[in-house]
């Protein structure tokens, strides 16, 4: 069975988009690794009462634990936003490829029914 040109199209477009969701997904699970790791280093900056030392470049250095806790506060947010921007993008990528799915499937049965 050949395809039209159109459906030929409408397939690399959506081989595109599946692609694009691919990366995206790699993107937000690597965002929700640091998350996870950001999330840890909290709980555990709570429990301790010792100074704690964070690594900046490879050097290790001693932190105060309310401005450390802080910075760590501050970056759970932003990931927590990236993560929101990221769902927002996979979410519109998603509905894309349905919406060509089904209309290289409506194409398809077509042009089957005009080749028989």
């Amino acid at each position: 069975m050949e395809i039209s040109e159109e459906t030929s199209k409408k397939i690399q477009e959506l081989q595109i988009l599946e692609q694009q969701l691919q990366g995206i997904l790699v993107q937000k699970q690597t965002i929700q690794v640091e998350l996870n790791e950001v999330e840890n280093a909290l709980e555990e900056l709570k429990k301790t009462k010792d100074g704690v030392y964070k690594i900046i470049y490879g050097i290790m250095i001693k932190a105060e634990n309310d401005i450390l806790s802080k910075e760590l506060e501050e970056k759970n947010k932003l990931l927590e936003f990236r993560i929101k921007s990221i769902e927002k993008q996979e979410k519109i990528i998603e509905e894309k490829a349905l919406e060509l799915r089904e209309e290289i499937t409506r194409e398809v049965n077509k042009e089957r029914k005009v080749q028989k």
